[in-house]
């Protein structure tokens, strides 16, 4: 409901025959009773369908460049959380969606993006195509990219392959888990012979084993067996902490802030959420 009241815009799309256009002003008169006329744009059919495609694309296509941009301020010593307010206070740009991070999830960016892919090879336009998968192809390398920084670390120190994971949803606030990276992160740390503890203030043990399984499924690489060997599920945030030794943060909970007390920990920050002076590693 507060999303209704809080829309940019209400899109509805309709034929342009007798009954699409009655049927498009019957919804306007249901939606303008919440929010202004102005707000209410009607199109035709395809209009409405790829202005949702295209905006999910959009705002996903905004995640992944500022993710690629992370990798090359950390070999050019620049400073991402600077880089990305700089470009934000551009008012052509705007500052939403320019927070490095793990990558996107949820049901729709992904979705959306393969769905406007297919539009365009279908259409034949295969280098439009291609430009839109590069979207996606940078979403799955910072994933990777993760997990690489995780793994070189405890080589290089000549750690055992352990870490603890806090955040399973693919934002905070909510427990939808769909697309997360948190769920390719810790399928890739397990395939590369990993023991993964995590945490989710909202996503139970069911959910994470669920998702880590539905992922096998799809790729065949594990047994199922060696996923429920590989995972501890903690559902107290302290008990983690206290626990573990290095933890990375996927997901911007407010309630992982606290963190920052233990200073005795190695901690991976793949949010920018706490002060990087108290971090083992930040974006």
């Amino acid at each position: 409901i507060s999303d209704l009241y809080k829309s940019d815009r209400v899109l509805i799309g309709g034929d342009k025959t007798r009954a699409g256009k009655n049927a498009v002003n019957e919804l306007v008169n249901i939606y303008k009773r919440w929010i202004p006329k102005s707000k209410i744009l009607t199109t035709n059919v395809w209009s409405s369908e790829l202005s949702k495609l295209a905006s999910n694309a959009m705002l996903a296509q905004r995640i992944s460049s500022i993710n690629s941009l992370s990798a090359l301020s950390k070999v050019t010593e620049a400073d991402i959380d600077e880089v990305s307010e700089a470009i934000g206070m551009d008012s052509r740009i705007g500052k939403h969606f320019l927070k490095v991070s793990p990558g996107f999830g949820g049901s729709c960016f992904q979705k959306d993006i393969l769905n406007l892919v297919y539009l365009f090879r279908y259409y034949g336009l295969d280098d439009q195509a291609d430009y839109w998968h590069g979207v996606i192809n940078i979403n799955n390398t910072q994933r990777r990219r993760v997990s690489d920084i995780l793994i070189s670390y405890c080589n290089e120190n000549k750690l055992d392959k352990k870490v603890a994971l806090l955040g399973w949803s693919f934002k905070k606030n909510t427990n939808d888990t769909r697309e997360s990276s948190s769920i390719y992160i810790a399928y890739d740390l397990i395939c590369r012979g990993f023991k993964i503890t995590i945490y989710d203030p909202q996503v139970k043990y069911a959910k994470v084993l669920k998702d880590l399984t539905s992922l096998n499924m799809s790729r065949s690489i594990l047994n199922d067996d060696i996923i429920h060997e590989s995972i501890i599920y903690k559902d107290d945030f302290e008990e983690l902490i206290v626990s573990e030794n290095i933890i990375a943060i996927l997901t911007e909970w407010d309630e992982f802030i606290k963190i920052e007390k233990y200073s005795d920990k190695k901690i991976f920050d793949f949010r920018n959420f706490i002060d990087k002076d108290k971090t083992t590693f930040h974006f």
